[in-house]
């Protein structure tokens, strides 16, 4: 399981494309067929998680020439399968802030919210029904 923050532009799309997506804490990996949690970025007007999808193709992004070190970039295409039946962002999430209390709040928060930075991330499996349980 992966989750993204980045910018959406229509929260309420049916589905996106997200290009040259930087990839951290496993994100690389992502590929067809995985479930990834959308996170409309705050640092562009977002309100945290949206949506579940279903990510129906993804490609890693050609590395440049010119850029000694780079972050592995990816493109994905998501299809949206629910919405989120809560708000959990930021606000939310700023108090799970002890790296070392194993909470799925603390690894979002750090994963998520400890650069600004959007990205694509992978989520341990104790995460990611935390943020199943935020839909059904």
């Amino acid at each position: 399981m992966y989750a993204i923050k980045t910018e959406v532009t229509d929260a309420r799309a049916a589905s996106w494309i997200f290009e040259a997506q930087k990839t951290m804490y496993g994100g690389k990996h992502i590929e067809a067929g995985d479930e990834v949690f959308v996170f409309a970025s705050e640092n562009e007007g977002g309100a945290g998680l949206i949506a579940l999808g279903t990510v129906v193709a993804a490609e890693p992004t050609p590395r440049r020439a010119d850029i000694e070190r780079q972050t592995p970039r990816v493109n994905i295409t998501v299809r949206r399968m629910a919405q989120a039946k809560r708000s959990l962002g930021r606000t939310e999430l700023k108090p799970f802030s002890d790296w070392d209390a194993g909470r799925p709040e603390t690894e979002l928060n750090f994963k998520l919210y400890r650069q600004a930075t959007n990205k694509i991330v992978g989520l341990s499996p104790e995460t990611a029904e935390f943020l199943r349980s935020l839909f059904f």
